[in-house]
């Protein structure tokens, strides 16, 4: 599979990191032999959440308690999962790791650690056997620390393409990206897999970065194919997926980690092309930790939002 090639200046500085969120710990687990892997993000103390589900094939899990009526008000660990429905199974791994380590949700003497997934589909490049289980949910703990910069393809984003909607055979490599900035006493940052059956383009000039593949090998727009007569091809339904995570160490109320999941949508849609398809399972969750020990201002963190999004798309493409 062809990399990516990226016009001359669209190369960014390190983006920065989710862990750059105080109270959040990331990990990964990469299969040793398949292009297929899942990362988790831990907050034992527990952190308030929201999430925004926009694409049309969504593989999840415990989303719906993450709607702000319901009583949960925080979770304890998120997982994106590589292996489609079948990698939903390494929230299992994820769930029992923290129970033995006293973290969770009390229910009478029990301790019930809330763990919302989300998978992308990548096993057109491997199958069920080698997708993510409750063991690899583990060893994505075990690897989690708060210094955890790696990107690409690692975790969850191993095994991820862009660039499919002209045909998988003409698709490029996607991963794992993560951009941060600094707000004042706050941060914000995200952290998104790239599966998308779209291409990834530069949100400042509109170059693909990623996408099908043309004649010559290099990355073209699948827009301007279509718009110039060229059909889709030989794609799956649901067989794409971009899943994120934007987070702050701000404080937020549960509706307003919803709101900023929603807005945070917009990020994929400046970097992405097409996005939100009938083949994407687009879905962005929102974390605040409250470790700044301030409320957010949800002005500034919605102005913000789309463009650390955006940034991360980027990041989960670019060389190096």
């Amino acid at each position: 599979m062809n990399e990516p090639v990226v016009p001359a200046g669209a190369e960014r500085a390190d983006a920065g990191s989710l862990c750059d969120v105080a109270g959040l710990k990331l990990g990964h687990y990469t299969h040793p032999s398949a292009p297929t892997g899942c990362s988790v993000v831990l907050c034992e103390a527990g952190a308030t959440a929201g999430v925004d589900v926009r694409g049309a094939a969504p593989g999840t899990r415990e989303t719906d308690l993450l709607r702000p009526e319901n009583t949960v008000q925080q979770v304890h660990a998120l997982l994106l999962s590589g292996g489609s429905a079948f990698g939903l199974a390494a929230a299992d791994g994820v769930m029992r790791w923290l129970a033995e380590r006293g973290h969770g949700f009390p229910v009478g003497q029990v301790r019930v650690p809330i763990v919302p997934a989300a998978v992308i589909f990548d096993l057109w490049r491997h199958d069920a056997a080698t997708a993510p289980d409750a063991a690899a949910g583990r060893a994505a703990c075990d690897a989690a620390s708060a210094a955890e910069h790696a990107r690409g393809p690692v975790g969850a984003g191993t095994g991820a393409t862009v660039g499919k909607l002209l045909g998988v055979d003409r698709a490029m490599p996607g991963g794992l990206g993560m951009a941060s900035l600094r707000l004042g006493e706050v941060t914000l940052a995200a952290m998104v897999v790239v599966n998308a059956v779209g291409d990834v383009v530069d949100p400042r000039g509109g170059q693909v970065l990623a996408g099908p593949r043309g004649p010559d090998g290099r990355a073209c727009s699948t827009v301007q194919a279509l718009l110039a007569g060229e059909r889709p091809g030989r794609a799956l339904q649901g067989s794409a997926t971009t899943i994120g995570v934007i987070a702050t160490d701000a404080r937020l109320t549960k509706p307003q980690a919803t709101k900023l999941a929603q807005i945070a949508h917009d990020g994929l849609a400046r970097a992405i092309q097409p996005v939100h398809t009938v083949m994407d399972g687009d879905v962005l969750f929102a974390l605040a930790t409250g470790a700044a020990e301030v409320d957010g201002d949800m002005t500034l963190l919605g102005a913000l939002a789309a463009e650390v999004m955006a940034r991360a798309v980027v990041d989960a493409v670019r060389p190096g």
